[in-house]
């Protein structure tokens, strides 16, 4: 086009006093909006990077300390900066990171969203950015979060489930019109469990974000994600599987299912486009719902339904089962192995009868017959102490020789109080937890493990009748494949022969009956010559030879 003329414009004051002046300015004040600018002043929050220290966050509280005496806002998200994986600036020239849109593309936007909001950049630290912290997201957070979606939706298609077929009194409608399944009403310490769970996930996510603190969001959705696929739904799968529909299957449809929606609703900040599909697919089920998850209000705590005992019993549950299961693997005793006994010491005993509602799924956890539970911990365990020496370091300096020997022999009940959070005093100085290191010794003579939860003692000797009901248990589980490889139904009534060692002949004849009534077994038959298009599989490397036939 034509050639214009510059003109230079008269000189332009610091334009960080510009960006500063913004809460008046954009609004033309004092010269109108006086009544608007008083309601939305001092803001909530402002969001900015770490470069904007000296920048914008400082001409904004100059300003507005310097007209109004006040700042200029209430809380500040200051974001650190983002890096390549080498510790370089992002560079479009060296390629030294994959472009957003590729990541969006390979991982999902919620994957990148969820991996930056539980990173240290929204605590103003520097993030060397990788794609694995992305793929990350999605192994820990996402994909097991919609397989548990998936797992409830596959079962209440088959069964015709619908949330509207419950009885009113069944189910609590929050303000928004949402369903909260009331707990109080499934009989099942599970249920209840996972929705005092849900409730304090709640309210924890609701006070981190008042608070703004982005970054405990993620842990824990992450730990309530954890206990619904590991632990709910691994621990309740038979009660999905029942024929028919009984009140204790509908209380299982109700829980898992309030806690899916609930979720959605709960996600949808931070993980807007599965919340939002996997709310979608929930219509399916009925209820009152909006277009989209992101119409709906914001899930609020009902705090009746919150039960601390019982969340701390089955979290000392949970730490029983990994301590069974690495007791275990230190004696070298199969999983399918039954065991006599397991003791559980703990010196609460409220905390123990608590747990106690809990036996069966411990038993079949751990496949231990017994349980008993004992508060002598004591004679279980030695507790000892050390100096924690880098924090103790700086607080006592050149005295730490003469401390040192007195925080090695504390008595095992002052050791214990220091464990439980309290306080001890050598020489007029106070110690606590974070200065003194704990550590448990399970006692000579013991078959016992501890942490700083819980203790179990669990005698791993077996005799000839555990190892027999071991193999039977194999045994079971190789007809069961069986019968699966044989596309067989469920309800299929079957005839069994085998031909394997004169050992597991005499296990398979010993316990017919429990074989019969796990596999659907009418006759079981032992075969001394090989049989012609059986299944061949091994039984602690013996040959064990199947052939299954419908009856």
């Amino acid at each position: 086009g034509e050639e214009g003329t510059y003109r230079r414009i008269p000189e332009v004051l610091d334009c960080w006093f510009e960006s500063g002046s913004m809460p008046y300015a954009q609004l033309h004040y004092p010269f109108e909006n006086q009544e608007i600018f008083k309601e939305g002043f001092p803001a909530e929050f402002i969001a900015e990077g770490l470069d904007q220290t000296r920048g914008w966050f400082y001409t904004l509280t100059v300003l507005s300390a310097a007209l109004f005496d006040k700042p200029a806002f209430k809380n500040v998200i200051v974001n650190g900066m983002v890096l390549a994986g080498d510790g370089k600036k992002m560079s479009k020239r060296l390629r030294n990171y994959t472009p957003p849109d590729e990541l969006i593309e390979t991982f999902g936007a919620d994957a990148l969203r969820l991996f930056l909001i539980n990173s240290g950049l929204v605590r103003a630290e520097e993030l060397r950015f990788t794609d694995d912290g992305v793929k990350d997201m999605v192994r820990r957070a996402l994909l097991p979060w919609y397989n548990s979606f998936k797992f409830f939706s596959t079962y209440a298609k088959v069964d015709g489930w619908k949330i509207d077929g419950l009885a009113s009194h069944e189910i609590a409608v929050d303000a928004d019109g949402s369903f909260a399944f009331a707990a109080t009403e499934s009989e099942n310490i599970l249920d209840q469990w996972l929705m005092s769970k849900m409730q304090t996930l709640i309210k924890n996510v609701n006070h981190e974000m008042q608070n703004y603190r982005l970054y405990n969001v993620v842990p824990e959705l992450f730990a309530f994600i954890e206990d619904l696929t590991n632990w709910y739904i691994r621990l309740n799968r038979r009660r999905f599987w029942e024929e028919g529909m009984s009140e204790d299957k509908n209380a299982a449809y109700s829980t898992l299912y309030t806690a899916l929606e609930t979720i959605s609703r709960l996600m949808a900040p931070f993980a807007p486009f599965l919340s939002d599909i996997i709310y979608q697919e929930l219509k399916t089920f009925g209820g009152k719902t909006e277009e989209s998850v992101h119409l709906c209000s914001y899930p609020e705590a009902i705090e009746d339904l919150i039960n601390p005992i019982l969340e701390t019993a089955v979290g000392r549950m949970q730490q029983v089962v990994l301590l069974g299961r690495q007791k275990r693997i230190q004696e070298v005793v199969k999983v399918k192995t039954p065991l006599k006994l397991l003791k559980i010491i703990h010196q609460d005993k409220q905390l123990l009868d608590e747990m106690k509602k809990l036996e069966e799924f411990i038993k079949i956890e751990l496949n231990v017959k017994l349980v008993e539970y004992m508060t002598n911990e004591s004679e279980f365990v030695s507790l000892s102490a050390k100096p924690n020496l880098p924090v103790l370091g700086k607080k006592l300096g050149k005295d730490m020789g003469s401390f040192k020997p007195l925080i090695e022999s504390l008595s095992s009940q002052e050791v214990q109080k220091i464990e439980d959070g309290g306080k001890v005093t050598l020489k007029g100085v106070d110690f606590d937890q974070t200065e003194i290191l704990v550590f448990r010794n399970p006692k000579a003579g013991t078959a016992a493990v501890t942490n700083r939860f819980i203790t179990i003692d669990m005698n791993c000797t077996l005799d000839q009748d555990l190892i027999d009901e071991g193999l039977a248990r194999e045994m079971v589980n190789r007809i069961q494949k069986a019968r699966k490889d044989s596309n067989f139904n469920v309800a299929d009534r079957i005839e069994v022969t085998i031909h394997t060692s004169q050992a597991l002949s005499k296990v398979f004849e010993k316990f017919q009956g429990y074989i019969s009534a796990e596999t659907l077994m009418v006759k079981g038959t032992v075969s001394d010559k090989a049989i012609a298009e059986s299944i061949v599989c091994e039984i602690d490397e013996d040959k064990f030879e199947i052939f299954v036939k419908k009856i």
